[in-house]
């Protein structure tokens, strides 16, 4: 199987990496500084599990890349309308993509949608680019849960999980989502099939969309965030909110919210990516994130005040911090 990362950052490398070590045909899509580190030097990672260097193929152009089998989408989901009009010469009949965004994924209600089926959100996919470019039956749903961070251009640290959940958007369970696990698993990392990806998706947003704008407009750790009184109890609040949204989808949460915020501090003093971003001078995944669950929020009638006034402020610190890079 040849494997394809298009987006080796920070959580895009470290998998790109654990897979070349593993021995599979694996190339990193990356640019600028990050890429010229690690076509001099590969892929240093540092953990606490054992540091290593690894030496995948990596290319500037995605061309470049040829034909592939499975395509690991590694971009944050703003940048998803950039890249994936570009990705069609690297199709076959049967190429897979798997998707790895946080937030509302544009297939959420292309394929087996129990609850408003066909609908498109403007904040996820803006014009419907993305869905227009991949077709549904390419798509393999995955949430990734491990703590990553850029600690120099071609260098990843770990910090924490190992995690990578692998879902059919239809809930079916197939082949390909088993050959994608074994290859991630023999990698070192957990990665279970699952036919119940659409509410593990929203397990996952109950906690992104509380604390990662909060961590933004904070600096603050996920330890910090939940060990301050007052901060904990406005994660709650839009805990809460993100929760009837769900419910309005038919989802009912696996996890109480207080089991969602014991998870976030055991992480303990980890920057969340969109702090990371923030920090970096780079855009923010406010959208994906916050806004489209705020523009379903709208569409299904559920107040979230808390959330809005959040993403307000965090909306106004990225344009300056914008203007200030």
């Amino acid at each position: 199987m040849r494997y394809l990362v298009a987006g080796a950052g920070a959580i895009g490398a470290y998998v790109g990496a654990c897979m070349s070590r593993a021995g599979e045909d694996v190339t990193l899509f990356a640019r600028g500084p990050h890429l010229r580190a690690m076509l001099q030097h590969g892929v240093r990672v540092l953990s606490a599990e054992g540091n290593f260097e690894t030496h995948p193929r990596i290319v500037e152009r995605l061309e470049d890349a040829g034909v592939v089998d499975v395509i690991f989408l590694g971009v944050k989901a703003h940048s998803l309308p950039q890249l994936v009009p570009h990705l069609k010469p690297l199709f076959h009949q049967d190429t897979t993509l798997v998707s790895m965004e946080n937030g509302i994924p544009w297939w959420y209600f292309q394929l087996g949608a129990d609850a408003f089926p066909g609908l498109q959100l403007e904040r996820v996919d803006p014009g419907g680019i993305i869905g227009h470019a991949i077709e549904p039956r390419r798509v393999l749903g995955s949430l990734v849960y491990l703590a990553t961070e850029v600690a120099e251009p071609g260098v990843i640290r770990h910090i924490e999980g190992n995690r990578i959940s692998l879902g059919e958007p239809d809930g079916s369970k197939s082949e390909r989502s088993r050959i994608v696990s074994a290859a991630l698993t023999k990698a070192g990392f957990k990665s279970p099939v699952t036919t119940r990806i659409r509410t593990e998706i929203w397990v996952k947003i109950l906690g992104n969309v509380a604390f990662n704008p909060l961590s933004a407009l904070t600096r603050a750790t996920l330890a910090q965030m939940v060990q301050d009184p007052g901060v904990v109890a406005l994660v709650r609040s839009i805990m809460a909110e993100v929760e009837a949204v769900a419910a309005k989808l038919n989802i009912e949460m696996p996890i109480s919210i207080d089991k969602r915020i014991a998870g976030a501090e055991k992480v303990g003093e980890h920057k969340t990516s969109m702090l990371q971003d923030l920090e970096a001078g780079r855009p923010l995944e406010l959208e994906a994130v916050v806004g489209a669950v705020l523009e379903l929020a709208e569409k299904v009638g559920v107040a979230m005040p808390n959330t809005q006034a959040v993403y307000a402020c965090t909306k106004l610190l990225a344009r300056n911090s914008a203007k200030k890079s």
